[in-house]
């Protein structure tokens, strides 16, 4: 009674609807869900298999609903079928559909069939030659939206056939009276082109058209169609230049306009289209100096009257300073430009000082002497808390120093060494040991800066900086006294330091009578007696941090000795000693060593004649011995 109760109070139009339904070709229980609904079914799901079940339950209905050509609800079923889609389900099977809705006469079916379209499909498959005609039927619709559904899909998902077919229809819209329509044509003209790059002649007539259009949207988009025929057909930049006049025109008047609400972006008016002109002009004035010279009045404007206070600002005055760098224009304009950088590397955003070192770094060829003036700001970026701009800060200082700055640059860096994360010791040693290298006029700073660089990178190995250092002290007769006694100093600290071990044992080796012969200049400690040294080269070979190669260092430290302490009669026995112990290593390089040593001291006709110092000899260019060898 109760269910026949409900039966009897049901609203009139239920059976109406089912019966509307039925005609239809199917039931009330059928009835699709929409797409709200189903997006919150499958949110609600609580496991993987949870959602496939609702997927493909309602993958299932759709099918049905494709079957029974059920014209109503077929757009709501490409909307879910889209979704499924994002998922990661498969949905080739409903293809045809959108083809189907694109055809029809519904502004929203031809909306959720165009988006299907770009989604669903590719340029690929064969299947997309079905809709051209329907293509063609939109481009001429009266109806501005359609049009534009027609120039998005042919901009996105088009082949060279299509846009070989429809280029015509294209190219009439770009330059009709609706300026909706005609920025949709000029961003397909993109695609044309990248498919077509033939028709790029085709185009180049209409562009005089669009930039004398005064909708921002159009001349923006004529930009970028601009730019991307100057990337496809390079030959077309002599041409575009005549149109020069025009954009530096429209750039002027968005200088020096007034409030426009409708094109503000914080007090700036459009800076994307600001941007785009200045982005233009840089290809433009590239390498020809007479349009480079119809820039330069414009380009001061801009660098002088943007406000800098806001990203808006920033983004065109960054533009601005791209542009300078990258045409001839006169050197004080490019002060200009370094400066700008040199005042965002004092902005708070983290992002912008990011851009200015970046892009100090690429100018810095052009203008040393401007990028110099901000080394002081750019060094305080060394000691900033976010990693990336301390990076970029450390490539810049390297690309500044010089014979004249390259004692203040490399304090700095080493103050920066000590500081580092311990990721980049290894890379920041190898650095600046590359710099003072390179750069370095005082002989006596240059070993110092080297000895305290590598005390701070106990880790660092590189035989490049040993050859580096020795071949330095062999061709300085002057410094070999003064680094032999400071790289002892350290070897008496007992360092750990591989690259300071080696050094110094090979000096002490070669240069023993000069280590106890007397103090040098600049040097406090105490001359050593030959006992000492010898036991000292002795704890080396014991020591645990000593890598094979040190010890072999070590041994002919030793043999180079019997000559130079030759009035030392104890010091000589210890070193004999030393080659017997290692006669039998398990080290067969070590074992040779002291074996031929050993031989070698009995032989006092030739010992002092093969154990004479090294003669001086220069570092060989590894990469220029390398490129040889490659030839």
């Amino acid at each position: 009674n109760f269910c026949g109760a409900l039966y009897t109070q049901r609203p009139p139009h239920s059976a109406s609807a089912v019966t509307r339904a039925a005609a239809r070709g199917g039931r009330a229980g059928d009835m699709s869900i929409r797409l709200r609904e189903l997006i919150r079914n499958v949110r609600s799901c609580k496991t993987q298999a949870d959602e496939r079940a609702c997927i493909h339950k309602e993958c299932a209905s759709i099918r049905t609903a494709f079957k029974d050509e059920n014209n109503e609800l077929r757009h709501r079923n490409v909307a879910k079928l889209l979704f499924i889609h994002m998922l990661g389900y498969p949905t080739h099977w409903g293809q045809m559909e959108c083809l189907k809705l694109i055809a029809g006469s519904k502004f929203l079916e031809k909306r959720i069939g165009y988006l299907g379209l770009m989604i669903l499909l590719d340029e690929r498959q064969e299947v997309l030659m079905l809709v051209e005609n329907s293509l063609k039927n939109d481009l001429q619709s009266s109806n501005q939206y359609i049009a534009g559904l027609a120039c998005c899909a042919i901009g996105n998902i088009s082949s060279a056939e299509i846009c070989r077919d429809l280029s015509p229809e294209v190219e009439k819209l770009m330059v009709g009276s609706n300026p909706f329509v005609s920025k949709k044509a000029s961003l397909c003209c993109i695609r044309i082109l990248r498919k077509c790059p033939e028709l790029c002649d085709t185009f180049l007539e209409r562009i005089g058209t669009l930039l004398g259009s005064r909708n921002h949207a159009v001349l923006l988009t004529c930009l970028k169609l601009m730019r991307e025929m100057c990337i496809t057909e390079p030959a077309m930049i002599e041409q575009l230049r005549r149109h020069t006049p025009t954009l530096i025109a429209a750039l002027k008047n968005l200088v020096l306009s007034g409030y426009a609400p409708e094109h503000d972006v914080h007090g700036i008016v459009d800076p994307f289209l600001q941007v785009e002109i200045l982005t233009m002009l840089r290809v433009l004035g590239r390498g020809h100096s007479e349009t480079s010279d119809q820039m330069n009045d414009i380009l001061a404007q801009v660098a002088t009257n943007t406000e800098s206070a806001k990203n808006a600002g920033n983004a065109i005055l960054y533009e601005c300073v791209l542009t300078i760098m990258a045409i001839e224009v006169e050197s004080g304009l490019r002060v200009l430009a370094v400066n700008i950088l040199g005042r965002f590397l004092i902005n708070r955003d983290n992002n912008i000082r990011y851009v200015a070192l970046n892009t100090l770094h690429k100018v810095i060829a052009q203008d040393t002497q401007a990028v110099q003036r901000h080394r002081n700001t750019i060094v305080d970026c060394l000691k900033d808390n976010d990693s990336s701009i301390r990076q970029r800060a450390l490539e810049l200082v390297y690309a500044l120093v010089n014979e004249a700055n390259v004692k203040v640059l490399v304090k700095e860096l080493l103050s920066y060494l000590l500081a580092c994360d311990v990721e980049f010791k290894d890379e920041l040693t190898q650095r600046i040991c590359t710099v003072v290298e390179k750069f370095s006029t005082d002989k006596e700073w240059h070993v110092d800066t080297i000895i305290q660089t590598l005390s701070a990178s106990t880790s660092f190995e590189s035989e490049e900086t040993v050859c580096s250092m020795i071949a330095l002290i062999t061709s300085t007769p002057e410094l070999q006294a003064y680094a032999t006694h400071k790289l002892y100093a350290k070897l008496a600290d007992q360092t750990n330091q591989p690259v300071l071990l080696q050094l110094a044992v090979w000096c002490v080796g070669e240069y023993g009578e000069m280590l106890i012969g007397g103090v040098p200049a600049g040097v406090e400690a105490e001359a050593p007696d030959p006992q000492t040294v010898v036991e000292l080269l002795t704890s080396v070979m014991r020591s645990p941090v000593a890598d094979v190669t040190t010890k072999e260092y070590t041994i002919n430290a030793f043999v180079k000795l019997t000559t130079r302490f030759a009035n030392a009669p104890d010091s000589l026995a210890l070193i004999h000693k030393q080659l017997a112990a290692y006669s039998c290593s398990m080290s067969l390089e070590l074992q040779q060593r002291s074996v031929e040593y050993s031989s070698l001291l009995k032989l006092d006709a030739i010992r002092a004649g093969v154990l004479e110092r090294m003669p001086a000899f220069a570092k060989k260019d590894r990469q220029a011995a390398a490129a040889a060898a490659a030839a």
